[in-house]
């Protein structure tokens, strides 16, 4: 694997290090501009990636949103304020004068993930349920991207036709019932206006009854995508990431869930293993294959 300048964008963090050989090296990260204006994430990407530059010949970039044909987009472009349809390829181009890949963080978590497995598989996923809910899936040795960049929006497949309108516009989306986000809106009944996903993680393992269901509910939702997946793309193993993801019993709680349906809708989930640098490795990994 050749030295690549891997960087990943994040809705607060923007991280860059050289990734060589699948190791992270000269880590550096800064905090995405607040302003969410082009001007502001120009300077910052320019900042931040210049001092790399002498000592790479490729960029692999991982970010937030959707990545169609190197620009950003979003399903809710709300959530990207001023950086809706932000030319990220050209830009991170300009500043570096090197050819740069530019994929979803979720995807590249995925890929991070599929390259690390110890297990012979070549069909899995990358489940990420934090502030949102997101996902990346690798079939037959190959990261699943898509015509538009979409692929692995699990996050926004139905979990209840009745449910609360997502983000992204439709009614009853995994992500709108899942997130850390959304645990932390049913959370407000309960536990006053100003709750957070992680409050209603701290009633819950004070086995808190309503805290109890909202969390169940949560991980209810997860495993159902998981079977969903199981059954449409035939995968073997999901890794389950982010902060919600990675809560205390948690995972047990999906395995559970799952575990009630019939075992042709089953598949392993385990922990991810590739932590904060999951984007920055999967995205040097998949830069370097498709070089």
């Amino acid at each position: 694997m050749k030295p690549c300048l891997a960087v990943d964008i994040g809705g607060t963090k923007i991280a860059a290090a050289i990734i060589d050989s699948g190791k992270v090296q000269r880590r550096q990260q800064i905090a995405t501009p607040s302003s969410s204006q082009p001007e502001e994430m120009d300077k910052a990407l320019e900042e931040l990636l210049t001092p790399f530059l002498d000592d790479i010949s490729t960029v692999a970039v991982a970010s937030t949103g959707i990545i169609n044909d190197g620009v950003l987009t979003a399903l809710n472009p709300l959530n990207l304020g001023g950086l809706n349809n932000y030319p990220l390829r050209a830009v991170i181009e300009k500043i570096t004068k090197k050819p740069t890949t530019v994929i979803n963080d979720a995807q590249a978590a995925a890929w991070a993930e599929y390259k690390t497995l110890e297990l012979n598989m070549v069909n899995m996923a990358f489940i990420t349920v934090s502030t949102g809910v997101g996902a990346g899936v690798v079939i037959n040795d190959d990261l699943l991207i898509g015509a538009n960049g979409i692929a692995g929006h699990a996050g926004h497949t139905l979990a209840d036709p009745n449910g609360p309108i997502c983000g992204c516009g439709r009614r009853g989306c995994v992500e709108s019932i899942a997130s850390g986000t959304a645990l932390g809106q049913a959370g407000k009944t309960y536990f006053g206006d100003d709750c957070t996903g992680e409050m209603v993680f701290k009633h819950f393992s004070q086995n808190d009854p309503n805290a109890t269901d909202i969390v169940n509910g949560s991980a209810k939702a997860i495993a159902n995508l998981i079977a969903d997946l199981k059954m449409v793309l035939d995968i073997e193993l999901v890794a389950l990431g982010g902060s919600v993801g990675l809560a205390p019993h948690y995972l047990e709680l999906v395995q559970h869930y799952l575990a009630q349906q019939p075992s042709s809708y089953q598949a392993k989930v385990q922990h991810a293993r590739c932590g904060a640098d999951a984007g920055l490795i999967g995205v040097a990994h998949w830069a370097n294959k498709t070089h």
